[in-house]
């Protein structure tokens, strides 16, 4: 295997080289006051709960009588389940103790929009069915969702990236911590309405995966109907290479780390196609693979290195698999900072959940862990030979047990290549083995549900009001040169019509209605005021005054930033924005006055010292610009500065001098 590039040298060529291709499972919660089975109130959270229950979980058979992996890779876990609820935010229907209502119309009209808006031909019916997910996310055991169109696309650069379906579906809880047999969830989230946007595997690098990403998420804002904020979007990467196979990194919640985490799933499954060919090389094939396991604690009872040291203290068992030709791979590195070794010991976590890091050592890295005469007991007991690694855990009995299991069968997988993965997406970019990847076993249809025709009405209306796609947006903005840096949040924004009307009916300048919308309005929340909530008609009434030579720009700009600290400070008072704009605008300045101005400027100016012209200039100009510039235009005021300076200010100077 050639030498992997870094992640900065990796260009698109190499990237084809390995026969990368990508896809996006992108989940957005929508905008609702309801969540979608049942009466709670939707987008409320808190740590607090009033009451927990504990649940175990159970694999159930599919319609064609089959069980899914990933249900009984759960059912080794035999995890603890604790469910924390608020009184506020859960009902019955939650933890599965009473059917469902009907889905949230409102719900479903965003999802039917959002389904157009991607070119997808809308289903005829609305089919309810359960996704089975058994680790504990949703107290039932399965999550309610529904396709509602499929077959469309969305454009990126020069061509089109296919989008498979979209689906409506309830979000999950969310999790508070995983530790041993014990994991905690909060389920103030469940039940959340979200969409599921599917896109085919179009996508051949990481950098393209996460445009596209950012295409569909301004295209879901664009709407105003969903939800933002950390953790409100989440995706799933879907990532292979040639003689790999689709691997999914789970619930990756920023767009700006999915690159790094595809380059690194890229290299990983090159690292094991080569760990493959190269345990082929050594004879080593799925059927003549060769492991044993053994209990080695006596023979470590008195090694000095603690984590083992203080299990055997605890009564735990030390066990060990030996993998015959195995020695020297595990120390292969397969993704940034991480070896060969991270497989095995990920699925002992998960799996076995032997949580406590470090949960296994190696014998490809002898030196830094056991001591030699440690690996020279254990080789013994175990009768391994040079060309065999051995890899150690401790635990319980019933633990280790099933973490020798998972080694053995990873180790199996190694001989075939790479294994089909759900991965968790890791801060450092790397992933992390969370799950064996579902199959279509886990769907089934939902019995408390029946389908539910769409009306052709219903499709028409929706069709009548729908939003202008964000990409179509974009096209115009770069045309009337708007900043760079505003282009997507301007098309994305819910005061995106608002902006067109300022623009196509008032004539205001397009630049400059886009800086205050949004460069300025986001200087106003980082100073704590609250530009949101301005209504449309409010900023209208404030750029109409500006268009009529009422305000200056900075006179806009101004009049905006008194009402919200006016709004702020006089909680219980409603403040009328043109009352703000007219007491702006009444103020009035002939060029007399604004020479007076001026000269008390200058007078001030006397006993401070400047550098230079220059900051004695923009000195004046600041302080008579805070004065008139609400209603005088500047240029106006500027070329009176300059007269002035002229004539009195370096007159002064030079008298001074002499």
């Amino acid at each position: 295997m050639k030498p992997f590039k870094s992640f900065d040298d990796m260009t698109a060529e190499d990237y084809a080289a390995i026969g990368m291709k990508c896809g996006l499972e992108v989940h957005q919660q929508l905008l609702t006051t309801r969540k979608l089975f049942c009466r709670c109130p939707a987008g409320q959270y808190a740590s607090d709960y009033d009451a927990e229950i504990l649940r175990h979980m159970r694999p159930t058979l599919s319609e064609l009588g089959e069980y899914d992996g990933t249900a009984l890779m759960e059912k080794k876990t035999r995890k603890n389940i604790h469910y924390r609820l608020h009184r506020d935010t859960v009902c019955t229907y939650d933890i599965d103790d009473s059917p469902p209502f009907f889905p949230d119309p409102y719900a479903i009209d965003i999802a039917l929009e959002l389904s157009m808006m991607l070119s997808l031909g809308i289903v005829s019916e609305i089919h309810i069915a359960r996704k089975q997910y058994l680790d504990g996310s949703i107290p039932a055991g399965f999550q309610r969702t529904a396709i509602i169109g499929v077959t469309g696309s969305i454009p990126y650069l020069d061509r089109r990236i296919g989008i498979t379906q979209l689906s409506i579906e309830e979000d999950s809880c969310r999790e508070v911590s995983d530790i041993g047999h014990d994991r905690v969830y909060l389920t103030d989230r469940l039940g959340t309405p979200l969409i599921e946007v599917v896109t085919d595997p179009d996508m051949r690098s990481p950098q393209e995966l996460a445009e596209v990403c950012q295409v569909i998420r301004w295209m879901c804002r664009s709407t105003g109907k969903v939800r933002t904020g950390y953790g409100a979007a989440r995706q799933d990467v879907n990532v292979s290479v040639e003689g790999g196979t689709r691997i999914e990194i789970k619930g990756v919640p920023q767009i700006t780390r999915i690159p790094l985490l595809a380059y690194n799933e890229a290299m990983r499954q090159c690292a094991l196609l080569h760990i493959r060919d190269t345990l082929k090389q050594r004879g080593i094939t799925k059927d003549t693979l060769n492991c044993s396991t053994h209990d080695v604690t006596r023979a470590l009872y008195r090694t000095p290195y603690e984590p083992i040291r203080k299990a055997v203290d605890l009564g735990h068992r030390v066990k060990c698999v030996t993998l015959n030709g195995f020695a020297g791979l595990l120390n292969h590195p397969t993704q940034e900072h991480t070896i060969f070794a991270k497989e095995f010991a990920d699925r002992v976590r998960v799996i076995a959940c032997l949580t406590k890091l470090p949960n296994i050592v190696h014998s490809d890295t002898a030196s830094e862990q056991l001591t030699v005469r440690d690996w020279k007991g254990v080789r013994k007991r175990t009768q391994a030979g040079d060309n065999d690694a051995l890899i150690l855990v401790w635990g319980d009995d019933a633990d280790t047990t099933t973490a020798c299991q998972e080694i053995i069968l990873r180790a199996t997988e190694a001989t075939i290549g790479v294994p089909s993965d759900t991965r968790q997406a890791h801060k450092d970019g790397t992933t992390g083995f969370e799950r064996v990847l579902p199959g279509a076993e886990r769907m089934y249809p939902d019995t408390d549900l029946p389908p539910m025709t769409i009306d052709p009405e219903r499709l028409k209306r929706i069709r009548s009001q729908l939003t202008t796609p964000s990409w179509e947006r974009q096209e115009r903005y770069r045309k009337l040169n708007i900043p760079k840096e505003s282009i997507e949040p301007l098309s994305a924004s819910p005061r995106a019509n608002l902006f067109d009307k300022l623009i196509d009916d008032l004539k205001v300048d397009p630049i400059f209605a886009a800086v205050v919308l949004m460069q300025r309005f986001k200087h106003f929340s980082r100073e704590g005021l609250h530009p949101e909530l301005l209504t449309d008609d409010q900023i209208y009434v404030v750029f109409e005054a500006h268009t009529q030579n009422k305000l200056t720009r900075r006179g806009v700009a101004r009049t905006f930033r008194w009402h919200l600290l006016a709004t702020k400070h006089n909680h219980d008072d409603a403040i009328d924005i043109k009352e703000v704009a007219a007491d702006l605008s009444a103020k009035t300045y002939s060029q007399d006055e604004q020479v007076s101005i001026i000269a008390q400027t200058l007078e001030q100016t006397r006993t401070i010292e400047f550098p230079d012209d220059g900051a004695l200039h923009r000195f004046v100009i600041g302080i008579v610009m805070r004065e008139v510039g609400s209603v005088v235009k500047s240029n106006k005021v500027l070329s009176l500065i300059e007269k002035t300076l002229g004539s009195h200010g370096r007159k002064d100077k030079q008298e001074e001098v002499a």
